[in-house]
């Protein structure tokens, strides 16, 4: 509870409230609540475990289905892959409800368009109810990518950003265009309108100008996929956007524009490389971390398996960058795994997860206390210690098969995959081969909570296999890990905990709401379909949202088939004053009646 009241107070201090708007601890501006990934609201005071698991939870509202597209004659239904964003009490400036205040919800589409939309029924508003679309707006014209979960339009796929210290608030967004390819736009929230300067565009041309790590080939807006959240600098002044690659489509890139003069201002590709192959991609769905410092932290995903330790080759590997008052990527640290070539050959990306910024540990209790966490597709969790970084600035360590040797921080004794020290793996069973596509067992960004004794705990989704080389899952699906901690030693992670009835197949991020240190609820969005099946059809399985009680990691409550639209993947749920509110082809609340 005190922990992330610090984290939040320290968050609303640097956006430097405006006039405009007065920021709200329920605010939810970013991918995972806050910069650092933290995935934690303690301030929800009406949702407990009772009222949650009893007949008075279930559906609220839904808002109208959202766009659809028409290319080449067929009609496409929206998928919201971005999470839906939270602010309090805003005015809208203007539109039919121009003047008048609201709790919005912002959601942004594959098809390319951003909503704002009513959260609730006020009685100041008796006459708009709660899911009215209260504007919306188109960014460019998305056009088709082949093999995008059955052929699907791409337009907007990461969960915006918000600024709320700017008057009026800001909200950022990167859409891809049919013919103008990647573009980056800072919208006013209040009416949805482009703002001056703006959008930003990404290519070749400008990414070769600003690369610290080429040179290195764009492949094309087609081939390189902005999945991953936006994030800011601590003083706003430069976003954050993180790029992957489809089809194996090149490396990854980090590319920071500068907010007040749009433009780009620096880039870092995954490798200084040329070829059409998967290189250092940046894609997890939550995007880059910031630190109290303003460091950004980022995961790579695989890269071509003769690349071992060839110097700037940052596949497999947590990136960090030191802070920049003119957002300029310079490396500052660096981790990667003991296995790392395995896991190229295995295509086992550690770019699955964001890391998650842990809030400072009491030093009085452990040496290590500020921390990173971040997990892959292996099912492994890695705790790293962002004090003291342990990787080089110039390439990745020899290739290793020694698990002891892993620079990531171990707990103590053997475990049972290596019968040696190194990562616990929490979604099995270990593998070094079968860990790709179907076969990956942990694409999520862990939570955290601290309890009312102070103890540290992450909550962690993923999907463990009925045996190697088996793609039916079985439980657990849900942990609970525990952030080991003791006088002048390192700290550690044991599991502490497991669900014992969930089958997830394609778990987003666990999020947790509190009241402070009680009534801890765990909230995460299964697709309900594998990484591989398409999302367009008549039989493709509707999400399921599932509520588990934090201390018993027992089932609360879940929706079933008819509540929930068919939306996109790995998107995780915002949540307010006792609403959680899910994304799918529309906004959908659900709360106590």
């Amino acid at each position: 509870m005190f922990v992330y009241r610090v984290v939040v107070g320290i968050f609303l201090g640097l956006l430097s409230v405006s006039t405009a708007y007065a920021s709200s601890p329920e605010d939810v501006p970013t991918f995972h609540g806050n910069r650092q990934r933290q995935g934690w609201d303690s301030h929800e005071t009406k949702l407990t475990p009772a009222n949650v698991s009893s007949n008075s939870f279930g559906s609220l509202w839904n808002s109208p289905l959202l766009d659809a597209v028409t290319i080449n004659g067929r009609t496409y239904a929206p998928h919201l892959y971005a999470s839906p964003l939270y602010l309090d009490e805003l005015k809208i400036s203007a539109g039919t409800y121009a003047g008048r205040n609201f709790s919005i919800v912002f959601a942004a589409t594959n098809n390319g368009y951003v909503y704002a939309i009513n959260a609730f029924a006020k009685q100041d508003n008796p006459s708009v109810p709660a899911g009215t679309i209260l504007w919306r707006r188109q960014l460019g014209t998305a056009g088709l990518v082949p093999g995008f979960d059955g052929n699907l339009p791409l337009g907007i796929l990461s969960t915006p950003i918000l600024d709320t210290s700017q008057n009026p608030p800001r909200l950022y967004v990167a859409s891809d265009d049919a013919n103008s390819g990647w573009q980056v736009y800072a919208l006013d929230a209040t009416s949805g309108k482009v703002l001056p300067g703006w959008p930003v565009s990404i290519n070749g041309s400008v990414l070769s100008t600003f690369n610290r790590n080429g040179p290195t080939t764009w492949q094309g807006h087609l081939a390189q996929s902005q999945r991953g959240a936006l994030n800011l600098s601590l003083d706003n002044s430069i976003l954050y956007v993180p790029f992957g690659a489809y089809n194996d489509g090149g490396a990854g890139w980090m590319v920071s524009i500068n907010t007040r003069s749009p433009r780009v201002v620096s880039a870092f590709a995954g490798a200084p490389s040329s070829d059409k192959v998967a290189n250092g991609g940046m894609w997890s769905s939550g995007g880059p971390s910031l630190d109290s410092q303003g460091h950004l932290y980022a995961t790579t995903g695989n890269s071509p398996q003769n690349s071992k330790n060839t110097p700037r080759f940052w596949g497999q590997s947590l990136l960090v960058w030191a802070p920049s008052a003119t957002g300029i990527l310079n490396l500052f640290g660096t981790y990667t795994p003991f296995n790392y070539c395995q896991m190229d050959a295995g295509d086992v990306d550690l770019a699955g997860s964001t890391p998650m910024i842990i809030p400072d540990l009491n030093p009085a209790k452990t040496s290590t206390p500020q921390l990173v966490a971040f997990g892959g597709k292996q099912g492994n969790v890695y705790l790293v210690n962002r004090a003291k970084l342990p990787g080089s600035l110039v390439s990745r360590h020899p290739c290793s098969v020694d698990s002891a040797s892993d620079s990531s921080l171990l707990p103590p004794g053997n475990q049972p995959q290596f019968k040696a020290p190194g990562p616990i793996n929490v979604f099995g069973p270990y593998s070094e081969n079968f860990n790709n596509t179907d076969y990956a067992k942990g694409r999520s960004t862990p939570a955290y909570f601290q309890s009312a004794d102070g103890t540290s705990y992450l909550f962690v989704s993923g999907s463990t296999k009925t045996a190697v080389g088996a793609i039916t899952v079985k439980p657990p699906s849900l942990a609970r890990l525990k952030i080991v901690t003791q006088p002048g030693k390192p700290a550690y992670l044991a599991i502490d905990a497991t669900d014992n009835s969930l089958n997830l197949l394609s778990p987003g991020s666990p999020v947790v709401t509190s009241n402070g240190s009680n009534h801890a609820i765990v909230w995460v969005m299964d697709a309900n379909l594998f990484r591989s099946a398409p999302l367009i059809g008549s039989q493709v399985p509707h999400p399921v949202l599932y509520a588990l009680d934090a201390q018993t990691l027992k089932l609360l409550w879940h929706t079933t088939p008819s509540m929930l639209d068919v939306g996109g993947k790995y998107n995780v749920p915002a949540q307010a004053k006792g609403v959680v509110f899910v994304g799918t082809d529309r906004i959908q609340a659900f709360g106590l009646h």
